[in-house]
């Protein structure tokens, strides 16, 4: 699909863990389209990046820090988001944390760590961003994975909150829609160049393993991802919401197989 340069002009977009990986490249993909964004991580050095970054390639951009676990803090970074950019129209909650491990091995707060982040960040996001959508209009948008509906060995952290973030979109966007706002996830499957899959397929071998289960033959990318998430924030999303949209290359039909890693 071929989207008009101006299809955000006006428009605010917020995104958590938007400075590196798939939700920088979001970040991008909004800007080019005229969107003001802001983008938020933990790290205050990758922060400066990402906004240096996103202004040097034209961009009316913001980078905060926060750790999404924060309630207060992602209240206040959204505060001053909405002071800088006006309301905001498009909400992604991309922060996430992932590592491979057997759950026999794994430590409470290693478990808890990725569930806090990947699930009561966006909560917190969506609760604190809520006040500040653009309603109608607003569209918000989760970045979830195939852990969500595909059981994984070494992943069940990521599967439990992938799953939680999929439920809670589904019972948001019945809540909210009488306000007019949409809520939808992407599930990417394996993504070149992303930190999640240089965990997952750590070497060459593992790799290649990993690309034979994707039925389209490849790793997807992240402009890809950027691509689905713009569709989703256009008006030709308009009656879409409550959606889990699967952008794997068709890994999701085979399924993860008994050893994830290949």
């Amino acid at each position: 699909m071929t989207f008009a340069p101006d299809l955000l002009v006006g428009k605010h977009a917020f995104i958590t863990g938007g400075t590196r990986g798939i939700n920088l490249s979001i970040a991008h993909r909004f800007a080019k389209a005229g969107a003001k964004v802001t983008v938020i991580g933990r790290d205050a050095e990758r922060a400066a990046g990402a906004e240096k970054q996103l202004r040097d390639a034209g961009a009316t951009a913001l980078a905060l820090t926060a750790d999404v676990r924060d309630y207060a803090a992602v209240d206040g970074v959204i505060g001053k988001s909405v002071a800088a950019h006006g309301p905001i129209d498009v909400l992604v909650c991309g922060a996430a944390g992932n590592f491979p491990a057997p759950a026999a091995a794994m430590s409470t707060n290693g478990f808890k760590a990725v569930v806090e982040i990947d699930l009561v960040g966006a909560f917190n996001a969506c609760r604190a961003a809520f006040q500040h959508l653009r309603k109608p209009g607003a569209c918000v948008t989760f970045i979830s994975a195939n852990q969500a509906y595909m059981p994984a060995m070494l992943q069940a952290h990521v599967c439990a909150a992938k799953a939680g973030v999929d439920m809670m979109m589904k019972a948001l966007a019945m809540e909210w829609g009488g306000s007019g706002v949409r809520l939808n996830s992407i599930a990417p499957g394996p993504i070149a160049d992303t930190e999640g899959m240089a965990r997952l397929a750590s070497t060459p071998e593992a790799r290649a393993a990993a690309e034979k289960r994707v039925p389209l033959g490849r790793f997807g990318t992240k402009d890809e991802v950027a691509e689905v998430a713009l569709f989703l924030a256009s008006p030709a999303a308009a009656y879409i919401t409550g959606a889990v949209l699967a952008m794997d290359g068709g890994f999701g039909l085979g399924g993860f197989g008994l050893n994830p890693l290949g």
